[in-house]
C-alpha cells in the first residue's frame, strides 16, 4: 500500500489521484507521521461496502440461529402471506 503526507496530497491531488485509478491500490494519508483516512477508488469503496452489508446479514442470520429466533418454512409462508398475495 502506497502512503502520502497530507501535505503532498493538498499540493499533489490530481497526480496522486490519477495514480490510484491506474492502480487501484489504497492511499494512506498521513498527518503528523500518523495514519490519518485511507484514499480509496470509488468502485473499490462500493464494492467494499456491499461485502460489508452482506457480511452484516449473514452475522444476523447466524445470531438468529444460535438464539433459535428461526422460524420453519410453513411459519415464514404464513407470516408473509399478506405480501404473497
Amino acid at each position: 500500500m502506497k502512503a502520502e503526507l497530507v501535505t503532498n496530497l493538498k499540493r499533489q491531488a490530481t497526480r496522486i489521484l490519477a495514480e490510484l485509478h491506474e492502480t487501484k491500490e489504497a492511499v494512506l494519508i498521513t498527518e503528523h507521521g500518523e495514519p490519518s483516512a485511507y484514499l480509496v477508488d470509488v468502485d473499490d469503496y462500493e464494492f467494499m461496502q456491499r461485502r460489508l452489508s452482506l457480511l452484516e446479514a449473514l452475522a444476523r442470520g447466524e445470531r438468529a440461529v444460535l438464539e433459535q429466533k428461526t422460524l420453519t418454512h410453513a411459519e415464514a409462508r404464513e407470516r408473509m402471506q399478506k405480501w404473497l398475495k
